[in-house]
């Protein structure tokens, strides 16, 4: 890295390699280590807490959050789907392009297409009436059941170094979805209890 930066920045190596490491970790999952402290050796490693995500995948090559997280909040942002355009050009602002191979997950369209839209974390389908046919993302079936809305929303904001809230529209949206999952959840548990005279009847026979 020092190689590579211009001369007139080394000064400012510090401030930069902790924002590196910072942006690594957020997007990609991965925790910059030092080593050798004396020599300034430094290893990359997988950030083996998956927990500020959700949950964690164990059949994707890479930490959860590399390309999928940041996939969904742009979805989520976007409403219930995102046209392949927008994705892409929200790519392109973290300097990820579709056949560029990239040194943490090969080939970024290979891996959206086949990881992620296979395993059924994305869903890709053509826009409806579209002509020429357009093509969009949405949520995969995985993703809703295995991902927060909340965790997603959580790291949108840290990200943006700012708060859920933040994104009050967003924010009011998963408070209502996470009421209403409470509440179906409630009403189970309480479908469960025994009625007092089922009850009662129960200790007669007995």
């Amino acid at each position: 890295m020092l190689k590579i930066l211009h001369k007139g920045f080394r000064q400012h190596f510090p401030e930069i390699l902790k924002m590196i490491s910072e942006w690594a970790e957020q997007f990609f999952g991965l925790e910059l280590k030092e080593v050798k402290r004396c020599w300034g050796t430094y290893t990359i490693v997988k950030n083996l807490d998956d927990s500020h995500c959700g949950s964690s995948i164990s059949d994707l090559d890479i930490p959860m959050n590399g390309l999928l997280m940041p996939l969904l909040g742009v979805i989520f942002l976007n409403g219930k789907s995102v046209s392949e355009d927008e994705v892409w050009e929200f790519l392109k602002m973290i300097a990820i392009y579709g056949r560029n191979k990239c040194i943490i997950f090969g080939e970024p369209c290979k891996f959206i297409t086949k990881d992620l839209v296979q395993k059924n974390y994305l869903v890709y389908r053509k826009v409806l009436h579209s002509d020429p046919p357009r093509f969009e993302y949405l949520w995969g079936p995985r993703a809703h059941t295995e991902i927060s809305k909340m965790k997603v929303l959580e790291f949108l904001a840290k990200v943006n170094e700012t708060i859920p809230s933040a994104f009050p529209l967003h924010y009011a949206q998963v408070l209502r979805e996470e009421g209403r999952t409470q509440a179906k959840v409630s009403d189970c548990s309480a479908s469960c209890i025994p009625h007092p005279r089922e009850t009662s009847n129960t200790s007669t026979l007995m």
